[in-house]
């Protein structure tokens, strides 16, 4: 198993990508800590299916936007499991595109609260703990839109574009201990996709990718497990796009 007696906090996984890369990291050995704060019963039944399919996990409500909540978080982690390996910063949220003048500026302020402040807050809390233990892995998850704008986009991808240069001055920061590396998704296909007002448009950008399909909660999943193992070692400061080539 490639995360063998590791320990992992992964926030935002209670549905979508946050979950499945729970799911795969158990899979391979890791001990879980299952992170949500909307969807609390999506994070319990996380927890649950790693459980019962023997794997290790718990769960903790968290706003990763709050330093008590995050605080909270690491020194929970720390009294069940005692140490921490690996830290996937996935919590984020949304935004309908909107031209810029009809932007309410507290929708704003809570986009980069959630996206970029979250980062920061997790990685304050985190890297002592792992500087303790002599390393580990943080891997962040941007987005497409972060490298590629689009048109009325400019919360969220600037958001995200936020986490992918924070990605690479954290990298050179926390080396050579720790590794910290960006995932950036492309269009992916989730239950709140599937619901939203946004399907037309989402439609849309499937029908222009190169690889003419929706991205999966797995395909993302599988990049943060060779990113979090031993495989991925010499590799620090990386933003990698798994988009369906729409970033060619």
């Amino acid at each position: 198993m490639r995360l063998e007696n590791k320990v992992a906090i992964i926030t935002g996984a209670s549905s979508g990508i946050g979950k499945a890369t729970a799911c795969l990291f158990a899979k391979e050995g890791a001990k879980v800590v299952v992170v949500a704060n909307i969807n609390d019963a999506g994070g319990k039944e996380t927890t649950a299916a790693i459980i019962k399919s023997g794997g290790a996990s718990i769960f903790v409500h968290a706003d990763v936007s709050k330093s008590a909540d995050v605080q909270n978080l690491v020194r929970t982690t720390m009294e069940h499991f005692g140490k921490i390996d690996i830290l996937i910063n996935n919590a984020g949220i949304g935004f309908r595109r909107t031209p810029v003048e009809d932007i309410e500026e507290a929708r704003w302020d809570q986009l980069y609260a959630v996206n970029v402040k979250s980062v920061f807050l997790c990685v304050k809390y985190v890297v002592p703990e792992m500087r303790k233990t002599g390393g580990g892995v943080i891997i962040n998850t941007g987005s497409m839109s972060g490298i590629r704008p689009r048109m009325y986009d400019s919360p969220y991808g600037s958001s995200k574009s936020a986490v992918n240069l924070l990605t690479k001055s954290l990298a050179l920061e926390l080396a050579p201990q720790i590794r910290v590396n960006c995932i950036n998704p492309g269009p992916v296909l989730t239950g709140i996709i599937q619901k939203g007002p946004g399907l037309m448009q989402f439609q849309k950008d499937i029908s222009e990718l190169p690889l003419k399909r929706a991205g999966t909660p797995e395909d993302i999943a599988y990049c943060a497990l060779y990113l979090a193992s031993d495989e991925s070692a010499f590799i620090t400061g990386a933003a990698i796009n798994v988009d369906g080539g729409r970033g060619i």
